[in-house]
């Protein structure tokens, strides 16, 4: 089976408050469910803000560390799961559930093969 990261596209600002966003994280946390029983997930994992991100590049034989984001942009990566799907039209199935949940862009990327 083919591994695929399915990234959670948030809109940059301030998160909903608890009273909006605890039922749709109840919503998540089923279909997360879902996926284990069926055998699909591997892994998630929720992300700070871009803000609290650091880019570190090479840059003349030195390492440069830069505090931000690299882009800015309207939506950011809030998180993501990994799963393991027989092909793209299961890994959508997935994610069009994750979406139904959290009412978010999903964007789905298959893992290169490594053997």
């Amino acid at each position: 089976m083919k591994q695929y990261l399915l990234n959670i596209l948030q809109p940059a600002g301030d998160p909903p408050p608890p009273a909006v966003l605890e039922p749709i994280m109840r919503e998540l946390n089923k279909v997360n469910e879902e996926m284990r029983a069926a055998g699909a997930w591997v892994f998630a994992g929720g992300l700070h803000d871009p803000a609290a991100s650091s880019v570190v590049r090479a840059e003349d034989g030195q390492v440069v560390v830069t505090d931000g984001p690299y882009v800015d942009g309207e939506e950011f990566v809030g998180g993501f799961t990994v799963i393991r799907a027989a092909g793209l039209d299961e890994a959508l199935a997935w994610a069009g559930k994750v979406t139904r949940a959290l009412g978010l862009p999903i964007e789905v990327r298959a893992f290169y093969d490594v053997g």
